[in-house]
């Protein structure tokens, strides 16, 4: 697709473009549907683009450095410092976008920390009656 200059076209075609992308993401119902539309409409290369930005996003919001993010996904400190200022002087769409990620997470059980099989907390996990003082005592104490 021919790259496209937006200082080229005019005000009214540039609002009834982005009028069109908006109303068409706003409409979809259900993650597939989301999906299926995105993956016909950009390639791989520009999907992991733009999934790159938001996780730098999530990573400056979880109070990660430059150099940390630099070293953990190979991002250019150009990159870093673009998705900054977004998070800076935006909308607060990556705040939102990130906010939802982590909510859909937690209800998946991907963000819960990982026990090793049948370590202690294991067992007290997976048998909550029989350690149902220990749970108590636990759950007091972290209070």
């Amino acid at each position: 697709m021919v790259k496209v200059n937006p200082r080229k076209i005019n005000n009214i075609d540039r609002m009834k473009y982005l009028d069109l992308l908006w109303t068409s993401v706003a409409a979809f119902k259900s993650r597939d549907e989301v999906k299926n539309f995105f993956k016909d409409l950009l390639s791989e290369s520009e999907s992991i683009m733009l999934s790159r930005r938001i996780m730098i996003a999530k990573c400056l919001l979880d109070g990660m450095t430059y150099e940390e993010i630099r070293s953990r996904m190979k991002a250019g400190h150009d990159n870093i410092a673009k998705v900054h200022n977004w998070l800076v002087r935006g909308f607060g769409g990556y705040e939102k976008a990130v906010r939802e990620f982590n909510k859909a997470l937690d209800r998946r059980g991907i963000n819960k920390i990982p026990v090793a099989p049948y370590s202690f907390e294991w067992l007290r996990r997976k048998y909550p009656l029989h350690f149902l003082l220990f749970n108590l005592f636990l759950d007091k104490k972290s209070k």
